[in-house]
C-alpha cells in the first residue's frame, strides 16, 4: 500500500457560507478563552463522539489575534476558524476540532457561539483518540443563522433556462460569453442551488485577501508569465473533469481533484488515482453530505484521520443515504495541512500564484451568482445580470485552480480553474475568471498540498528558478528566504 503523505493548505477568512450546518459564529466570537472538558486519550479513529464519557483531561486555551493559542501553563500553538462552522486548535502534539453549537433548523436556528457541540482530539501521530466538550469562559450572545426566505415550494419546482439573462450577459460585456444549457432543465431550482455549493445562507459576509508584503511580490515577479498543471512541459498533472450531479459535493470533488493532482505530480504519473467523492459524500462526520462542506476538513483533516480511497472502492452515487465504502480498501492519507500564506487570513493572489507554481492545484471557493451558470468560455467576472425565471441567491461553491495566465490582446488577467459540472459545460469543464481583484472572492479562500521535496515533473525550470528567487532574496532582504512549507515523505509498503 502507498501511504501518500501530503501537506495540505487551507481557507483564508471567514464569511461566505452555503451547503453547511445552521451554525453561524464569527472570528471575534470564537477568540478569546475556552474551557475543554476531555475523556480519555485511548480511543482511534472510530470513536463515536455523540456521547461524552468521563472527563480526564481539563484544559484552558486561549485564541489570540491572528492564529496563536496557549494554553494554562504557557506552551503556543495554532488555531484557526473554519468558516463560521467551528474550530480547530493544533497545540502540545494534539489536535483538537469542534463544530459550533446551534438549536433548530434552517430558517430558525440560533447559534450559541460561546459553545461547542462534543468534538475530536487525537496527537500528531493520528493516535489516542479522545472526546470532548468546551465552553468559552465569556458568554457570547445568542446570533440567529436562519437562511434566505427561498419558499419552499419554489425550491421544488423545475429549472428553466433564461435566454434573456444569456442575451443581457452578452449584450453587456466582451470578456466573456454565455450560453443556455439545455441538460440544466433536468434538475430543481433546490438541485441546481446544491450544484453551487448548497442552499443560501441569509447571513454573509465577504472575505478579503491579506495584503502583499514586499517580499511576496518579489516572489512573484520571478514567476513564469503564465502557468498550467495540464500542460507542463507536454504532461498533464490534472485528472478528467467530472460531474457532481444534483447532489451539493463541490467540496469533495474539488478536494478529491487537488489529491488527485498530487499524487501525479509527487509520482511522476505514474499513479493516476481517481479518489471517491462518494467516500466523503456518505461516510464523514466532518461534511454535511449531499448539503455541502468545506475543502479544509475534507482534503486536510478527513484524509489525515480516516485517509481517502479509489473511486471503484465507493462508486458516485450523487446521493447521501449511508457509507457504502468497502473497509477493506487501501487509503491514502495526507500528513500536514496548513493555510496559504502561513496562517489563517494571509491568503491573497501572491501567496496563490507561489503555492500554484511550487506546489501544486489549489482548491478554492468563491461566490455563484445566477449568471455564472450560463458561463461558454472567456475571462468571467460577475455582470450584475440576474436572471427573471430563476432569481437566485449567491451560494458559496469550491473548485480547483490549475493555472493562471493573461489574455494576449487585452492584458486581463485569469485564473484557470476546474469544475464540477461536467465536460459539456464552459471551456471542456474549465472556466477562466478575472485574477488581482478578489473577483466573486476567489482569491480569499485558497487550500493547496505541498509535495515539493519529493517532487520531480522533469521540469528543470522550477528548480532552478526557486534557487534564483532564494538567491535574489538574499539580495534584496539581507536574509536567505526559506519558504514555510511542510516536507512531504511517500511510503511504499
Amino acid at each position: 500500500m502507498l501511504v501518500c503523505v501530503l501537506a495540505v493548505v487551507a481557507v483564508c477568512w471567514t464569511g461566505l457560507v452555503s451547503g453547511d450546518t445552521p451554525g453561524h459564529c464569527l472570528y471575534e466570537d470564537i477568540r478569546g478563552t475556552w474551557t475543554f472538558y476531555e475523556t480519555e486519550r485511548s480511543g482511534d479513529n472510530t470513536i463515536n463522539c455523540d456521547t461524552l464519557g468521563p472527563i480526564v483531561h481539563t484544559k484552558t486555551f486561549t485564541l489570540s489575534f491572528p492564529d496563536t493559542v496557549t494554553d494554562e501553563l504557557g506552551n503556543e500553538g495554532t488555531w484557526t476558524l473554519i468558516y463560521n462552522q467551528g474550530f480547530e486548535i493544533n497545540i502540545n502534539e494534539r489536535s483538537y476540532f469542534t463544530f459550533s453549537y446551534y438549536e433548530g433548523f434552517w430558517g430558525n436556528a440560533m447559534s450559541y457561539c460561546d459553545r461547542t457541540f462534543n468534538g475530536w482530539s487525537r496527537d500528531k501521530t493520528v493516535r489516542n483518540w479522545s472526546c470532548f466538550s468546551t465552553n468559552k469562559t465569556t458568554s457570547v450572545p445568542p446570533r440567529p443563522s436562519g437562511r434566505s426566505s427561498l419558499k419552499e415550494e419554489n425550491l421544488e419546482r423545475p429549472y428553466r433556462n433564461d435566454p434573456v439573462l444569456v442575451e443581457k450577459v452578452n449584450a453587456a460585456q466582451t470578456s466573456w460569453r454565455a450560453k443556455v444549457y439545455p441538460q440544466f432543465e433536468k434538475y430543481t431550482v433546490r438541485e441546481m442551488y446544491q450544484r453551487g455549493g448548497g442552499l443560501p445562507s441569509a447571513q454573509t459576509s465577504r472575505p478579503f485577501p491579506a495584503p502583499a508584503t514586499p517580499e511576496q511580490k518579489a516572489r512573484v515577479t520571478l514567476l513564469p508569465e503564465s502557468w498550467d498543471w495540464r500542460d507542463v512541459e507536454g504532461v498533464s498533472y490534472v485528472s478528467p473533469v467530472r460531474d457532481q450531479g444534483s447532489c451539493g459535493s463541490c467540496y469533495a470533488f474539488a478536494s478529491m481533484a487537488n489529491l488527485e493532482a498530487q499524487i501525479r505530480i509527487v509520482t511522476k504519473n505514474q499513479r493516476q488515482d481517481v479518489f471517491s467523492p462518494q467516500d466523503v459524500v456518505g461516510c464523514s462526520v466532518l461534511a454535511q453530505g449531499c448539503l455541502g462542506g468545506f475543502d479544509y476538513l475534507i482534503a486536510g483533516r478527513y484524509a489525515q484521520d480516516q485517509g481517502v480511497v479509489a473511486e471503484e472502492c465507493s462508486t458516485y452515487t450523487a446521493t447521501d443515504d449511508q457509507c457504502v465504502t468497502d473497509s477493506t480498501c487501501a487509503r491514502t492519507y495526507v500528513s500536514e495541512y496548513i493555510h496559504v500564506g502561513g496562517y489563517y487570513g494571509a491568503c491573497n493572489e501572491e501567496t496563490m500564484l507561489q503555492d500554484l507554481v511550487t506546489t501544486g492545484p489549489l482548491s478554492v471557493s468563491f461566490v455563484v451568482y445566477d449568471d455564472f451558470h450560463n458561463y461558454e468560455g472567456g475571462i468571467y467576472h460577475y455582470t450584475g445580470v440576474r436572471g427573471d425565471f430563476n432569481p437566485f441567491e449567491i451560494t458559496n461553491h469550491v473548485v480547483l485552480i490549475v493555472g493562471y495566465g493573461a489574455d494576449p490582446d487585452t492584458g486581463e488577467k485569469f485564473w484557470i480553474v476546474k469544475n464540477s459540472w461536467g465536460a459539456d459545460w464552459g471551456e471542456d469543464g474549465y472556466f477562466r475568471i478575472r485574477r488581482g481583484t478578489d473577483e466573486c472572492s476567489i482569491e480569499s479562500m485558497a487550500e493547496a498540498a505541498d509535495l515539493a521535496t519529493l517532487r520531480n515533473v522533469n521540469n528543470q525550470w522550477r528548480t532552478d528558478q526557486l534557487l534564483v528567487i532564494s538567491l535574489l532574496l538574499l539580495i534584496y532582504f539581507g536574509f536567505y528566504y526559506r519558504p514555510n512549507m511542510v516536507e512531504g515523505v511517500s511510503v511504499i509498503e
